[in-house]
């Protein structure tokens, strides 16, 4: 089986030196060696530029080297993306070709003639027509977008055939395949046998995977996964390639024309027409603040004269940074950080002060604090708690009292076939993970996961997988202990 794996590594230019240090040691130093352990291993790499100036201003020349050297050695190819991690589908076309042409320009100088990319990654997967329009004009080959962008739904790509773009010129789209990429970034599985249990019948030289996640999932959010990941690239069951090879290994071809969305949408945000909820939501005020902020900004800027001023350079070049698109993310109430907001609104706040318009400054200092108030009050007032408490109210109430027994009692047997599995191959701590689930739903306190642990289960499995209760003549005394009372448990052992 052919397997394409993308790593996106990215940090903001302002990153903390302590957490860069820490993600340096923890990730990024153990990702490349890995892969110079294992020479048949090949990724396919997104690194901003922004993240390639701040490894080399603050000393860590020995990654730019590494990956250098991985290139030369033909295990990896770097994608094209935008410098400062921007959202496209929001910003004006001048802008995203701007933000494109520094991340190649940055790129290009740290990593000469191997910096080659053919590719495109939108940050955060975020896909519109435009942006697609714009990537092919420029010369690309293909971008990567999450697999709800064939038509809203999950698991419908035909990984045995490649896509092309409607109205295109030889331009593919790859479409991220999101379960796999969760059973790996998730540590949902840890070991070679287990995965490839999971694919299942798409296990097949037949077929392709694309899978596609942060790279600092690997050592810094979760220690030990670089050493799953490269067990599997060490694997003779699968044939690394980049993305870009795929066409060499498969000429099946339909024609498609994906929705906007990124990778964290879901199939009801596209039903709501919501695609870049995280980023823009319509209802959101501070949303609508930052995006008018945004705009303003760009325009104020770009209204500068003379453009060889050093007031408009050191405006220009503050602006750039300023587009990045973390405290879009962080003011979205999904996900909430006041210090985040505050950072971003402050940096459009100092293109401003660059200026040195006292006019400009003024305006500038009144979106920041409007921005600010409206966050602190949502914090002070209870909004932000409020919203996440009535959110997907239906998870915050346990398992067992929102389905029947007989449907518990199922998803009992199903957590228990998957801890059985689990401790077979060794693989104890997810064993524990699994029978922990049980006692969790038992007991009422699976309301507390951060993902539901009945959705996990769904992500490993489709429920039902074994025999219905019903069907059972006799059970574990595990289960027993766990079921909830139902008659047909009468006399059974």
């Amino acid at each position: 089986m052919y397997w394409a794996n993308l790593l996106h590594i990215y940090q903001p230019p302002n990153q903390i030196p302590d957490i860069l240090e820490r993600i340096v040691n923890e990730s990024y130093r153990a990702l490349i060696h890995g892969l110079k352990t294992n020479p048949k291993a090949k990724l396919t790499l997104n690194l901003n530029a922004c993240l390639t100036e701040l490894l080399a201003r603050k000393g860590y020349l020995d990654v730019i080297k590494t990956l250098k050297f991985l290139a030369k050695r033909g295990q990896l190819e770097f994608t094209e993306t935008a410098k400062y991690h921007p959202f496209l589908p929001k910003l004006p076309e001048k802008e995203i070709v701007r933000q494109i042409k520094l991340n190649y320009s940055t790129n290009k100088k740290y990593f000469g003639a191997t910096y080659q990319p053919q590719g495109f990654f939108s940050p955060e997967m975020a896909y519109s027509k435009k942006l697609a329009k714009i990537v092919n004009g420029l010369g690309y080959k293909w971008l990567i977008i999450d697999e709800i962008a064939y038509n809203g739904k999950k698991a419908s790509i035909d990984f045995s055939q490649i896509y092309k773009l409607k109205n295109s010129k030889n331009f593919y789209v790859f479409f991220k395949n999101e379960r796999y990429s969760n059973l790996i970034a998730g540590a949902i599985t840890r070991s070679v046998p287990s995965f490839i249990k999971e694919l299942g019948k798409d296990y097949s030289k037949d077929k392709y995977i694309i899978t596609a996640m942060d790279g600092e999932t690997f050592g810094h959010h979760r220690p030990g996964l670089d050493e799953f990941l490269f067990n599997l690239y060490a694997s003779k069951k699968f044939t690394s390639i980049f993305v870009s090879e795929i066409p060499n290994y498969f000429s099946n071809q339909e024609i498609v024309d994906p929705l906007p969305s990124t990778w964290s949408c879901n199939t009801e945000d596209l039903k709501n027409n919501l695609p870049y909820k995280l980023w823009y939501q319509p209802d959101n005020p501070i949303h609508q603040l930052q995006w008018q902020f945004l705009y303003w900004s760009l325009k104020t800027v770009e209204s500068l004269k003379p453009k060889n001023s050093h007031h408009y350079k050191k405006a220009r070049k503050l602006l750039d940074a300023a587009l990045n698109s973390c405290h879009f993310w962080w003011a979205s109430k999904y996900w909430w950080s006041l210090e985040i907001i505050e950072q971003g609104a402050y940096d459009f706040y100092q293109v401003s002060v660059a200026t040195n318009s006292a006019k400009l400054i003024k305006k500038a200092k009144d979106y920041y604090q409007k921005i600010l108030s409206l966050a602190f009050q949502w914090q002070r007032d209870g909004t932000i708690r409020k919203f996440h408490k009535d959110k997907e109210f239906w998870q915050k109430t346990p398992f067992k009292n929102r389905t029947p027994k007989e449907w518990f009692n199922q998803i009992i047997l199903e957590f228990e076939d998957e801890m059985k599995k689990a401790a077979s191959a060794q693989e104890y701590e997810k064993a524990i993970k699994w029978r922990d689930a049980v006692i969790k739903l038992k007991s009422g306190v699976d309301v507390y996961d951060v993902l539901h642990i009945v959705n996990e289960l769904n992500t490993v499995r489709k429920i039902p997988s074994l025999k219905p209760f019903l069907q059972h003549k006799k059970f574990s005394k595990f289960t027993l202990k766990y079921f909830q009372p139902h008659p047909y448990l009468k006399n059974k052992k």
